[in-house]
């Protein structure tokens, strides 16, 4: 896996970016569920920039 970016300038996208750093502990078959909180967390914080 590549190295993830330290900082993305958005506390928010940071902390789920950063989150996705267990994926080198858990089995691949728990990956899916590891992206799928990822995604979930990304979407909300973009939808929270609409409505502002």
């Amino acid at each position: 896996m590549s190295a993830l970016p330290e900082e993305t300038g958005d506390e928010r996208v940071d902390a789920i970016v950063a989150g996705l750093g267990r994926l080198a502990g858990l089995p691949v078959s728990e990956h899916v569920a590891v992206f799928d909180e990822a995604f979930a967390g990304l979407e909300a914080t973009l939808a929270a920039v609409d409505d502002q």
